[in-house]
């Protein structure tokens, strides 16, 4: 099967059984969508989500998160993985943002990156979630998922990233990134995927290797 068809299947079976994939973080605005994602680096949604509300009681905006201390932001998030750096970015990305963009997150990429804290893959969350651009998130579960099912092959996030927005319309491209991601967290795991509950298995071009040791009936 070429790629060309492989992309076609598997975006036409999400399409289907996943229509309104979004992301798991809690978020009202996108000041606190930025804050969610910088804190999930290295962190799971569900810890993000635990530990944001007293955050946003106590900071809820860019202009009293840049006037916190870093000791009280640290106290806030100790239980997210580095907790200090995550601090420092918090608080340093609150004061850019209100001394260079007025309190307002901004829409470009290359803006949101001039940002402390935020990468290319956080930047293209915020653009895909809150400003409909047509970009794709290459994280850890979408690089897995994207070499697994053969959608590409590339060496970096952003290779892999190119391959994927070079196949997937631009409409369809931020629900993709939620997609792939969700299929990496819940089916095709790091460790054991499920192929045996796969959906895309018929199209994945990884099946024989892992389809039948992640079968519940092998042997361990």
């Amino acid at each position: 099967m070429n790629r060309k068809d492989r992309f076609h299947h598997i975006i036409g079976y999400f399409q289907e059984n996943m229509p309104l994939a979004e992301t798991e973080l809690h978020y009202s605005n996108p000041y606190e969508l930025l804050v969610a994602v910088i804190l999930s680096a290295h962190c799971t949604d569900r810890r993000v989500n635990a530990t944001v509300p007293p955050l946003f009681q106590r900071y809820p905006n860019p202009e009293t998160l840049s006037k916190a201390s870093f000791e009280d932001v640290l106290a806030l998030i100790k239980s997210v993985s580095y907790p200090n750096s995550k601090a420092r970015h918090l608080i340093a990305m609150a004061d850019k943002l209100m001394n260079d963009f007025g309190g307002e997150v901004p829409s470009d990429i290359d803006d949101l990156m001039s940002l402390p804290g935020v990468g290319r893959k956080t930047a293209n969350v915020i653009a895909s979630i809150i400003y409909d651009k047509p970009v794709i998130a290459v994280d850890t579960h979408v690089f897995r998922v994207a070499h697994r099912l053969g959608l590409s092959n590339g060496k970096t996030p952003t290779a892999v990233e190119k391959d994927l927005e070079r196949h997937i319309p631009e409409h369809l491209r931020a629900r993709s990134h939620h997609w792939l991601i969700l299929h990496g967290r819940y089916v095709c795991t790091a460790r054991n995927p499920k192929c045996y509950d796969c959906g895309l298995i018929n199209w994945c071009a990884s099946a024989a290797i892992f389809s039948s040791a992640s079968s519940p009936l092998a042997p361990k």
